[in-house]
């Protein structure tokens, strides 16, 4: 069974569709980039995958045990997230709190987790930092930390290389495709079509007509 069935799936707000409906798989282990216009529904097709908004019609269908609270999730930031006055440790941690339940603390296991999750981002050294002090990169490899501790299946990222410089961009890409060789299944908006190209199993575009096909990477491999 797919780890996401998308099936006949109309976004929009109330009775108003935005988007033709959709249909389409994700398996485990693919890497699905979702490209289109600014307002084509890209994010709006996220918080769907999320539970965070109901559809118009159709269904999303979870498979191998996959569940709402269980997918990592790298949103994009307004401003007054960016100055949040944490410590880079407390911000990846709070990534585990769906496994907490009614808990006021983190177990050894999901301090251990939050650990894991820094020393795979490369941010071990920055975890008593405040993270409104780090830089822009700096400050998405923590979030991207923080969605790892939420899951070992599925990220979804919603435009994770945003407003960053090439370098670090590149960077960040990297990051992404490392955790994807490792077996986690990746879904990621983004506008940079090489990008997706050269990285994602397949590629979903949405607009007028809606277009979902696999890479040539995918064909190859």
């Amino acid at each position: 069974m797919a780890l996401l069935t998308v099936k006949d799936l109309v976004l929009g707000y109330e009775t108003k569709a935005i988007l033709p409906p959709l249909n389409f798989q994700v398996e485990s282990g693919e890497y699905l980039c979702i490209v289109g216009e600014n307002g084509s529904g890209k994010s709006t097709l996220m918080r769907t995958l999320l539970n965070l908004q109901s559809p118009v019609s159709g269904e999303v269908i979870k498979g191998d045990g996959l569940r709402a609270d269980t997918i990592g999730y790298l949103p994009q930031q307004s401003a007054v997230q960016r100055d949040f006055p944490a410590s880079v440790a407390e911000v990846v941690l709070s990534g585990c709190q769906a496994r907490t339940g009614w808990r006021p603390f983190y177990s050894t296991k999901e301090k251990e987790c939050a650990a894991k999750a820094m020393a795979q981002m490369h941010i071990t050294e920055l975890e008593k930092r405040c993270y409104r002090e780090l830089s822009g990169g700096q400050q998405q490899r923590v979030l991207l930390a923080r969605a790892l501790c939420a899951t070992e299946k599925l990220l979804l990222l919603d435009e994770p290389v945003a407003g960053l410089d090439p370098k670090v961009t590149e960077e960040m890409y990297d990051l992404i495709e490392d955790l994807h060789k490792e077996g986690i299944t990746v879904i990621m908006i983004s506008h940079d079509i090489e990008a997706a190209i050269r990285y994602a199993t397949h590629i979903l575009h949405i607009g007028e007509k809606v277009l979902f096909e696999r890479t040539k990477t995918a064909i190859k491999s």
